[in-house]
């Protein structure tokens, strides 16, 4: 019944086979957890990272139904799937596409508004200075502290009355009440899938499958989650403040083409199946800056050279990112 629900939607038998992918995957990777002696925990590791992008692929499918993509024509189930996908990694979906219609609505505006890798400094840039917000953006993209930002966010939404949560960012504006019902509602929901996961395969086993899977997710999103955005163009033309990696059969498939992230900004209601052969290109003046790597690897290690650093009272802080149309 479920399968002829979600299959009668156009486009949505590619999402069907995500979900089902994703849940033949999630139980190779629990049997194969479970198998694991102690003694060979160094034979888990592998696993362990194939069990993280696992959890990045539920957080891609979460990513869709954020879009309302998922199921396109029904917005209850579209939200519904997308909500079950993202049980395991303690996401509410309500929370997620406040976030999300945020960040494509005002991505890297100006070096205040989304531009994650520009710190705005209260003092004159001195080395120490740029050292001290080097290492934080360190923390941030290389052990995981992004993660717990985003975790700081959803705690905002569900405790923080809207009125003083925009004094925080804008991206709490239009949250409503109801909203914050819906959110909490979800987040109860991943709690009690969590806990219950931990009683029906006991709790070492818990550990093996959900505990230390999440927090190897949680640093490896932290790495990713900026990749596509690291020191590119800034400016009000935000839907062009972006890059796109080459296509990768392996990543590509388990990311559920999200290296074509150019396109997706540049169209976000593309759903992902159809991405490669709806490639968009940068235009020229945006393409020379942004498209600057060339695989999830390079992306990553790009992020090395450190954050961009300003000065509060400077009236012009990153001419060098900053692209006009008429360029």
């Amino acid at each position: 019944m479920f399968k002829r629900i979600l299959c009668a939607t156009d486009g949505s038998k590619r999402s069907t086979h995500a979900v089902r992918t994703a849940a033949a995957l999630a139980a190779v990777a629990v049997g194969g957890a479970i198998a694991v002696d102690r003694w060979w925990l160094l034979a888990y590791l592998p696993l362990l990272l194939f069990q993280a992008l696992l959890f990045q692929r539920l957080y891609i499918i979460g990513h869709e139904a954020s879009h309302r993509k998922l199921v396109p024509k029904r917005p209850t189930l579209n939200d519904l799937i997308g909500q079950v996908m993202l049980l395991p990694i303690l996401i509410p979906v309500r929370v997620y596409r406040q976030v999300h219609m945020f960040h494509h609505g005002f991505n890297r505006t100006d070096h205040h508004t989304s531009a994650l890798d520009v710190f705005v400094s209260p003092w004159p840039v001195t080395p120490l200075v740029r050292g001290y917000f080097t290492v934080l953006w360190y923390l941030g993209v290389f052990l995981g502290g992004y993660f717990l930002h985003s975790v700081a966010s959803v705690v905002v939404f569900l405790f923080v009355p809207t009125r003083h949560a925009v004094k925080l960012s804008p991206a709490f504006k239009k949250w409503k009440n109801t909203d914050r019902l819906a959110a909490w509602l979800q987040l109860s929901a991943c709690a009690a899938f969590v806990v219950g996961l931990g009683l029906l395969v006991g709790w070492p086993a818990w550990r093996l499958v959900w505990l230390y899977p999440f927090l190897a997710f949680a640093w490896v999103w932290s790495l990713l989650v900026y990749v596509f955005h690291y020191h590119t163009t800034i400016g009000e033309h935000t839907r062009y403040n972006v890059r796109a990696l080459p296509q990768n059969r392996f990543f590509s498939w388990l990311l559920l083409n999200f290296n074509q992230h150019a396109s997706h900004h540049m169209y976000p209601n593309i759903p992902w199946y159809q991405l490669p052969e709806r490639k968009q290109e940068l235009p020229q003046v945006f393409s020379e800056k942004n498209e600057v790597t060339d695989s999830y690897l390079r992306a990553i290690l790009h992020q090395l050279r450190g954050p961009t650093v300003v000065y509060v009272q400077d009236r012009d802080p990153t001419p060098q990112l900053f692209v006009r149309w008429e360029d």
